[in-house]
């Protein structure tokens, strides 16, 4: 049973919110009494993912965002704080995976591609949340890495290079923010049973199942894992949590 959390009043922005992790950590801020922006390049499974929270009883608010664009990453934190009047927490989820390549096989306009998304998008939402949430001077931001922000695997280098650089990236803004009354922190999901992997598993035979040998749990893990860790950074019981990169991927990097 997860703990309960009162995040009333509270205002979050969470990307990639469409669905798997990002509408199962959308969904959870809401149940606990936030608001919440959803923000997804994906404007069909936004319209219904907005609708289903709605219909729930939540105040929601979709934003079709690429977040590789710094203008409409801009205007969707702008959107969301003139809407809500303040921005409290952020889970910066957005990303992309690719079939694995070696790396001498990979387009530089794929790689750029993808660290536009997964790491510069990361970056552009950080860039403008921490704007206001230092007007606020409070706020808690937790970014999506992976198991891949901590390992190397063969044909994922562009991947991983933008989930190392999500690490990077967060522990020094970490540091920059936290005596501004912001914590900054990363949650880094293994293999997780979400429409990215299923993905995976149709684009490249036997890929899950030889990466599952190295899982001590024996199992995928679940959205709401991800998101239980997400509420818990974001919440008073993480107060003293900086700079962290919390694994959440049944023991994968524990090897």
């Amino acid at each position: 049973m997860n703990p309960v959390y009162d995040f009333k009043g509270q205002v979050a922005f969470v990307t990639g919110s469409a669905s798997g992790m990002g509408l199962a950590t959308s969904r959870a801020f809401a149940e606990a009494g936030a608001a919440v922006a959803l923000i997804d390049a994906n404007d069909a499974a936004l319209t219904a993912a907005a609708q289903a929270l709605k219909d729930e009883g939540h105040d929601v608010l979709p934003i079709l965002c690429d977040v590789s664009d710094e203008a409409q990453v801009r205007d969707a934190v702008a959107r969301t704080v003139e809407r809500f009047g303040r921005l409290d927490m952020a889970f910066n989820n957005a990303g992309i995976q690719s079939d694995a390549k070696e790396l001498a096989q990979v387009a530089m306009t794929d790689y750029d591609h993808m660290l536009g998304i997964n790491l510069r998008g990361v970056f552009a939402c950080m860039k403008y949340q921490l704007a206001q949430m230092q007007q606020q001077g409070s706020g808690a931001i937790v970014n999506c890495s992976s198991l891949g922000g901590f390992v190397g695997v063969p044909g994922r280098a562009a991947y991983h290079a933008a989930k190392h650089g999500i690490h990077g990236m967060s522990k020094s803004a970490a540091l920059e923010y936290a005596p501004l009354g912001i914590r900054i922190n990363v949650v880094a999901p293994g293999i997780m049973d979400t429409p990215m992997v299923a993905e995976m598993k149709q684009a490249e035979a036997g890929v899950i199942e030889e990466m599952m040998r190295d899982v001590p749990i024996k199992r995928l893990g679940r959205a709401e894992e991800v998101s239980a860790a997400v509420l818990w950074l974001c919440s008073p019981a993480a107060s003293f949590v900086v700079g962290h990169a919390l694994a959440v991927d049944g023991g994968y990097v524990a090897r």
